[in-house]
């Protein structure tokens, strides 16, 4: 294990928003529990489509996506509030 100092540019949360040293932009740290229930989510999308329940696999896949949004909008946030261009 390396010890690093890192830029902590939210709070920290469940996804801080982080730059390391060496990166020009900052990332979100995406706290264990919180990545394992995107994970799940994904794999209820999977499993609907699979099973071809397209109406589940919609609701849950805009669940996803609204999370996924609001840990953009929290980084672009961060960004805008500190003066840096997003990467994208």
């Amino acid at each position: 294990m390396e010890r690093v100092e890192a830029e902590l540019f939210t709070d920290g949360g469940n996804n801080a928003v982080v730059r390391l040293p060496g990166r020009r932009f900052p990332g979100v740290l995406i706290q264990g529990d919180s990545l394992s229930i995107l994970r799940s989510n994904v794999a209820e999308v999977v499993e609907a489509l699979g099973q071809g329940d397209v109406v589940g696999a919609q609701g849950t896949a805009g669940l996803l996506l609204a999370d996924l949004d609001e840990l953009l909008a929290r980084y672009a946030d961060a960004l805008e509030a500190h003066d840096i261009p997003p990467p994208y």
